[in-house]
């Protein structure tokens, strides 16, 4: 289905853009809704559109030589996907497939073409996602030379609230994106088991707290934060 304007101002690779671009967007881009556990994209497959996390989330991993799967991310509203193969024409450098029912808007190559030699403000804005990006995976990086477990597991919920956080009247913060112990093992490199506990022990302690849609609530940040000195 198409995209109406309104949805394209609530999504920040768009903040700032003329009307008229604004609505050429709208008239090419497409809305839809995939099932949880769906592909959209295979490892090494020809790049030709780009995708915009609306509702939901996607995991990123690729594949290695010997069949081991490599957890890469995990990205939810407001993220992309694919902008590297619109870049540099070169194949898919990942699978992608959704963890939940998840809605993506999609740009083909020639109209993210147009974007980018038409407006600079959508290029800086492009730039801006993928520097911040790339500063979150140098931040990961340090964080698995310095770490613990418990370290990890504390960086990466507070990560996920940083990002994609809703405060709550309470001062609490929702993080409304499933995220199940499996995830979080993958995302710290840690067995399933060991996450397990250490998870345990933080709704124990009530830093945290899970709901049956595996939605983390966040109480106190600041006793997260000591776990990742």
């Amino acid at each position: 289905m198409a995209v109406d304007v309104e949805t394209l101002n609530q999504i920040e690779l768009f903040n700032g853009l003329a009307q008229e671009m604004h609505l050429y967007i709208a008239e090419r881009a497409r809305q839809r809704t995939y099932r949880s556990e769906e592909t959209i994209v295979h490892q090494d497959d020809p790049g030709e559109t780009f995708y915009i996390v609306l509702i939901g989330t996607v995991k990123i991993s690729s594949t290695l030589p010997d069949g081991n799967e490599v957890f890469l991310a995990l990205l939810a509203s407001g993220d992309t996907f694919g902008e590297m193969s619109m870049i540099d024409s070169g194949g898919r450098s990942a699978d992608v497939v959704t963890q939940e029912e998840t809605t993506l808007v999609s740009i083909d190559r020639r109209t993210f073409n147009h974007l980018m030699d038409n407006s600079p403000t959508f290029a800086r804005n492009l730039m801006r996602i993928l520097a911040r990006r790339l500063r979150l995976a140098n931040v990961r990086i340090q964080a698995h030379c310095t770490l613990d477990v418990y370290g990890l597991v504390a960086r990466q919920i507070l990560e996920f609230a940083e990002l994609y956080g809703k405060e709550q009247a309470n001062g609490d913060r929702v993080i409304p994106i499933r995220l199940t112990q499996g995830n979080m093992a993958e995302l710290v490199g840690a067995s399933r088991e060991r996450v397990n506990q250490v998870m345990v022990a933080y709704r124990q302690k009530a830093l945290i707290s899970v709901d049956s849609r595996y939605h983390i609530t966040v109480h106190k940040p600041a006793e997260l934060r000591k776990r990742c000195q």
